[in-house]
Order: C-alpha cells, then sequence, then structure tokens
C-alpha cells in the first residue's frame, strides 16, 4: 500500500505541495483533471484552494477528492522544486 496524504497545501497554477505519510513530499498538478466533470469546478482558483486531507487524501467541499494512489504515484517528489503558494 502507497503513502496516504497527511498534509496538502494549494500552491499557484492549480498545484498541491502534499506531505505523505512516509515523511516524502511531493508536488501534484490538477491542470490536467480541470475539464474532467466534478472537476471542472477548481477551474475557480478560491475553490481550488479549501482543498484538505481527510481520511489520508485530499478533498473539496463539494465532494471532489483524488485517489490517494494516484496522488503518491503521479506526484513530484522532486523536493527541490520551488513552488509559490497562493496563501
Amino acid at each position: 500500500m502507497n503513502p496516504r496524504v497527511k498534509k496538502v497545501t494549494p500552491c499557484a497554477d492549480y498545484k498541491l505541495h502534499i506531505e505523505f505519510t512516509n515523511g516524502e513530499h511531493g508536488i501534484y498538478d490538477c491542470t490536467q483533471l480541470l475539464s474532467f466533470g466534478v472537476f471542472e469546478e477548481l477551474k475557480d482558483k478560491n475553490y481550488f484552494n479549501e482543498a484538505k486531507e481527510l481520511d489520508g487524501t485530499v478533498v473539496w467541499p463539494h465532494e471532489q477528492d483524488i485517489c490517494p494512489d494516484t496522488l503518491y504515484l503521479d506526484s513530484n517528489k522532486n523536493t527541490d522544486q520551488i513552488v509559490s503558494t497562493n496563501i
């Protein structure tokens, strides 16, 4: 089983900075989701910034979520990458 999400921080350009339960950090790019059905609502930056960790994954208020395995496997684990946050 892959690690789960411990903490998530929304960043610029529809990216999420994620801390996983194994201590690794990664950047997950959500841009490929923005034109897909239920995820279209994430185009609203204010709404996108409402992302939070719940039960080991990332969720938004209107029940959008991303599989925790996808978040781990598809995130860029290059921790040297500089990402500006929206907060």
